[in-house]
């Protein structure tokens, strides 16, 4: 039978063989930014899982720009052969590599979660944290030092080297983090950035820094391959940033060349009061996909075939993204196909497994 979610899309030259990509989920297990034997075979099972987008983890564009010291990094040119088998591994089995490119901003510098996730200082193997203004994460978080305008340029110049090394180790697909309270969240919403610079107070001010990151990455990443964009749709808190201002931004990242909008929420601040349940961010992302024409990937609390299925049947979706399913069951997608009816390729070395 015909099924949406396993019908293949096109994005610029790429094509996609179904809807389902991989969200990127930080290991918290590199070393001084360098993948290990670990991301290989976390991100080669899900290749070989059959998902058709595997998205690397929030990877820093600069060492101060990780979560945690373990964090993944792209910031210099020594990076690039590390990634090269892994991003060869995944074609080779059938789906596309994409990079996520991030700056951690206030939320850097902490342990890892399975540590305590506490800030670091440096003196104890982390770093001063940079932000738009000079307010903490949370009261236990160390203040940021608000960025001036070098820095900031510095930064947007570390995305584009970052970009170019991605595609020297061997992605197809770039995807700026502009969610879950990292830097350019933190530029777009008025509860973390109180600047009274170009980069500050109005709403054509806190778009700046990640419209001018994403037009020079557009420019520096070659024409066929697709840039895409992670956001936080809302920070579900009143005065927040909004699904309102979310739309308006994407419009203007369409006119800039952007190709695909991954909607998250959340992440900026501790006290926000989020409503969840299974597919909670689905109507973020159809509202971002009617409004704006982009295509969109929902992600959040999707499970089940049959509703991953729903979500694009109904358009409220071009794409699912699932994480947390996906560490649960690395093959996810060939047992989606099963229960769904569809006939589908497996690895040829499972086919045994099929029937």
């Amino acid at each position: 039978m015909k099924s949406p979610l396993f019908s293949p899309l096109q994005i610029r030259s790429l094509v996609f063989k179904n809807r389902i990509f991989v969200s990127p989920m930080c290991q918290y297990s590199s070393h001084e930014g360098f993948p290990t034997s670990w991301h290989l075979v976390h991100l080669g099972s899900r290749a070989i899982g059959g998902a058709a987008c595997i998205i690397q983890e929030a990877t820093a564009v600069v060492p101060e720009g990780r979560i945690t010291p373990n964090d993944a990094g792209i910031w210099s040119d020594a990076h690039i052969d590390a990634y090269r088998p892994i991003t060869q591994f995944i074609k080779d089995n059938g789906s596309i590599p994409a990079i996520q490119l991030a700056h951690a901003g206030r939320k850097a510098s902490v342990s890892p979660p399975w540590e305590g996730g506490h800030s670091l200082s440096p003196n104890n193997g982390g770093w001063a944290i940079v932000g738009p203004s000079s307010i903490p994460f949370d009261e236990k978080s160390a203040s940021p030092h608000d960025l001036n305008q070098q820095e900031i340029n510095n930064i947007i110049q570390s995305f584009n080297q970052a970009a170019a090394r991605s595609l020297a180790a061997g992605f197809d697909v770039i995807e700026l983090h502009a969610a879950h309270g990292y830097l350019l969240h933190e530029f777009l919403s008025p509860l973390s950035n109180k600047r009274t610079d170009r980069y500050g107070g109005s709403l054509e001010n806190r778009l700046r820094l990640l419209l001018e990151i994403a037009s020079s990455v557009r420019h520096i990443w070659p024409q066929h391959l697709p840039v895409f964009v992670r956001l936080s749709a809302s920070d579900w808190v009143d005065g927040g940033w909004d699904v309102h201002q979310s739309t308006l931004l994407c419009s203007q990242l369409k006119e800039i060349g952007i190709d695909f909008i991954d909607v998250s929420s959340a992440g900026l601040v501790p006290y926000a009061k989020i409503e969840t349940g299974p597919g909670f961010q689905v109507p973020f992302c159809s509202a971002i996909r009617r409004d704006t024409g982009l295509l969109t990937g929902a992600v959040g609390m999707i499970t089940d075939p049959r509703q991953a299925e729903h979500i694009i049947a109904a358009q409220e979706a071009d794409v699912v993204l699932l994480a947390r399913e996906l560490l649960r069951d690395p093959y996810w997608p060939l047992h989606a196909a099963h229960a769904l009816g569809v006939d589908i390729t497996w690895p040829q070395q499972y086919e045994r497994a099929k029937y």
